[in-house]
């Protein structure tokens, strides 16, 4: 052109002539000849045009041309604003990938980050999981201990020191009990064992049950009065337990908490038992507050026949039972069960009436008030009196639902759901609310209907006292007036005033009344020392040993025990059904589930290596077999998989047509893959074998599979081989992703499911390049000749 122009002058110039005209128009039309998309691309990187004037050079999107006219160079995206991705850019050949942190998911738009709520997954934790930015956390419940990171155990308290019981110890799931010899019982700290005595001086009696009975207007009502030692158990939606006052002989279940003070009365004799059973029709077992006019009506009531009881455990249970003929609709029918126990006094006996004759008095007494409870019941007069509200023992259909009786006796709505009230509290049936025990009351229990007063009933202390050791603001505060005893000091009842453990004993908790030996005839730096360190034993002991007392030698805590600790006596038991796989092991993470897990399904499951995701255990081995329905077959996704690769291939994953040796291969690794692969099996069975050996440890895996028509066994293949199902980050996430791959799985599984998820969804489950990717091959499956 530059050329074209300088002649155009030139030709107006007076120095050419018109033959000069011609010739340059020769070489005009000679040089546009020569630049020509169809030779060699007329020089340019990408695209060529022809035009009037010469070729024209352009490049794709993701290109820009240099300034030779020619040459296309890629574009790195990244360099501006991060390519608008949230958190990675990596520039590619003509275009730009976003990727995420660990613990985050690109979304369809395929510029934005969002949070992997891990906690939405199913199997996550065991107990509790909470979810936070890029990762979670699971917790277990008390009395359990997390291992393996997100499974929990229950925790051998025993294990620990025997619970720091004075006596036995006994293991419980969740929990534990110290246990006392005959002729001892455990003192309110629930750990030492005292020797029984009648009752604790300076001590009130309890207050005792009374069951009272009145006649009004012909009709005769009895309510049962609890003012002190109650349980509530609600055993079921239709049936509840209850007991008031405290047994002479403990029963096997009867009282679920010891008796705050035994009882200072001078019993005679055995007490006098009696059982009852009763029936009330078209009534349900619901434990409901009476209403407040019926309550007014029962204060004008006369003739009272109070029986004071000893102790009394109530059960009521409600059943559905059909009437006799085709239409009869079923009926309700809430049985009553009820054991009164009375006991016999010394005082009662006088010169006219002898032991024998106060025994038939009382026994007569307790036969007539069941009498009239039993007409009572019938006429649906039966109530139980708990701090100060009545409440029906069964309620006829109609009247539970009325106002806030959604949710169980004991419980309270809280955002919509039913919460138990919790410890320190109590249900107020008149408030239908947990109120706070009041001064000088404590409740241990969760969901019961009354507080139970502190051994003083002096109502002194603080409200919401949660057991009996901080009543009265204290315990101390009642019977000495001064505090429990601390951390290297005891007393004979744990209140103060107290002695300092003597030398060679040390004491850990605060309210005790011993000290433990260090045993051996080891000594202690000081007196009033607070723990086994203390003690001065011969060796110091290093995490992983405990110290034996009688050898004065550091011992290896064996095979299923672990000490985090320096200088212990004592090693841990494993949580669980866990196991180490050496001894000398000094955390809890070591503990190990040797179960090898997974579900088979025939339609979906996985295959999983023990104790995933924590680190498998040495010297396991696995079996799984996945047999698919006839006609299916079988497509395997493995997301990721950690062997450590350190010890030359001795923890290997196999799967092949069978446990032969010679049989058909799918898949064998004994590597590390983060990668994600998906394959179908070779053969219509699968025998899947791993194995550990006694080296390196890692994560091991979870498999997910699938089975799948056979008919569809071209178009799966075609996907599983497509290089670009594992060439994008964005692509390898889905099949890590377990609520996508799930729903791949679905329509793998069930072609019909498909239908399920509409285009919408789809688009805002998958990006757009793994849609358009499976939509040509299923396509081009599904309509061949289109």
């Amino acid at each position: 052109t530059c050329v074209l122009e300088k002649d155009e002058a030139a030709i107006e110039s007076s120095e050419y002539n018109a033959t000069s005209v011609a010739d340059v128009d020769k070489r005009v039309k000679r040089r546009l000849l020569m630049e020509t998309c169809a030779v060699n691309n007329g020089g340019c990187d990408r695209t060529c045009k022809d035009t009037a004037t010469g070729v024209r050079c352009s490049c794709p999107v993701g290109f820009t041309l240099q300034p030779d006219g020619k040459t296309c160079k890629d574009i790195d995206e990244c360099l501006v604003n991060n390519g608008g991705c949230d958190h990675f850019c990596r520039n590619t050949v003509g275009s730009f990938e976003c990727s995420c942190q660990k613990g985050y998911k690109l979304l369809t738009d395929e510029r934005t980050c969002q949070d992997i709520d891990e906690c939405s997954f199913e199997r996550t934790c065991d107990h509790t999981c909470i979810n936070y930015p890029g990762s979670f956390e699971c917790l277990c419940h008390k009395g359990y201990t997390l291992y393996g990171l997100t499974h929990c155990g229950d925790i051998d308290e025993c294990s620990i020191s025997n619970g720091s019981c004075d006596y036995g110890c006994l293991n419980t799931m969740g929990s534990y009990e110290c246990v006392c010899p005959p002729g001892k019982k455990l003192h309110w700290n629930k750990k030492d064992c005292v020797e029984m005595v009648k009752c604790l001086p300076n001590a009130k009696p309890a207050p005792k049950a009374q069951l009272v009975c009145s006649k009004t207007g012909g009709v005769e009502s009895c309510f049962l009065s609890c003012p002190s030692n109650t349980l509530f158990v609600p055993d079921s939606e239709n049936s509840y337990t209850l007991s008031c006052g405290v047994p002479i002989q403990q029963g096997k279940a009867q009282q679920k908490r010891n008796a705050t003070l035994p009882s200072c009365a001078d019993s005679l004799a055995p007490p006098i038992k009696q059982k009852a059973r009763f029936k009330i029709k078209d009534a349900k077992c619901h434990l409901r507050p009476r209403s407040k006019e019926k309550t007014k009506d029962s204060g004008k009531q006369a003739g009272l026949d109070n029986c004071q009881v000893t102790f009394v455990n109530l059960k009521c249970d409600s059943s559905k039972k059909k009437r006799r003929g085709r239409k009869s609709p079923s009926k309700e029918v809430s049985h009553i069960t009820a054991e009164f126990e009375v006991e016999m006094k010394s005082e009662e006996v006088s010169d006219t009436c002898n032991i024998d004759c106060v025994r038939k008095r009382m026994e007569q007494k307790l036969q007539t008030a069941i009498k009239t409870l039993r007409k009572s019941i019938n006429k649906q007069q039966f109530y139980i009196q708990f701090s100060g509200t009545e409440y029906e023992v069964a309620q006829k259909p109609a009247k539970a639902t009325e106002g806030h009786e959604a949710c169980s006796t004991g419980q309270v709505l809280q955002d919509g759901k039913c919460v138990t009230c919790s410890t320190g509290t109590f249900y107020s049936g008149e408030h239908n609310q947990c109120v706070p025990c009041s001064p000088g009351t404590y409740q241990d229990t969760e969901g019961q209907l009354t507080c139970e007063p502190c051994p003083s009933n002096d109502g002194q202390g603080v409200a919401g006292a949660r057991n009996v050791s901080e009543c009265g603001g204290k315990f101390h505060l009642i019977i000495k007036g001064l505090g429990q005893c601390s951390p290297g000091h005891y007393s004979s009842d744990g209140f103060k005033p107290c002695r300092v453990c003597p030398l060679g004993t040390y004491q850990p908790e605060p309210g005790r009344t011993l000290c433990f030996p260090c045993g051996g005839g080891l000594v202690t730096k000081y007196e009033g020392a607070v723990s086994f360190q203390d003690c001065e034993t011969k060796v110091h002991c290093s995490p992983g040993h405990y110290y034996n007392s009688t050898t004065h030698r550091c011992i290896r805590c064996p095979v299923g025990t672990y000490q985090p600790e320096f200088g212990q006596n004592y090693c841990i038991t494993c949580p669980g059904n866990t196991s180490t796989d050496f001894d000398g092991s000094t955390n809890v993470t070591h503990c190990k589930n040797q179960h090898c897990g997974g579900e088979l399904g025939d339609y979906t499951g996985y295959i999983e290596s023990p104790n995933y995701p924590g680190d498998y255990p040495a010297n396991v081995e696995c079996i799984w077999n996945i047999n698919p329905p006839p006609k299916r077959r079988i497509l395997i996704v493995v997301p990721e998989i950690f062997l450590p690769i350190e010890d030359e291939c001795g923890d290997v994953l196999v799967m092949r047509k069978s446990a032969s040796p010679t049989s058909i291969t799918t898949y064998e690794t004994c590597q590390t893959y983060e990668r994600p692969i998906a394959f179908t099996s070779r053969s219509r069975k699968l025998w899947i074998q791993f194995k550990s050996n006694e080296g390196n440890s890692g994560k091991g895996f979870q498999v997910p599979y699938v089975t799948y028509d056979e008919d569809y066994q071209q178009l799966i293949e075609d996907i599983v081989r497509d290089g670009r199902l594992y060439a994008s980050e964005n692509h390898q996430e889905i099949l890590k992703d377990k609520k996508l791959i799930k729903a791949l799985f679905d329509v793998l599984a069930h072609p019909q499911n498909y239908f399920k998820y509409t285009a919408q969804e789809s688009k805002e489950m998958f990006p757009r390049s793994f849609i358009k990717l499976l939509r040509s091959k299923v396509s081009r499956f599904l309509r061949p000749y289109k």
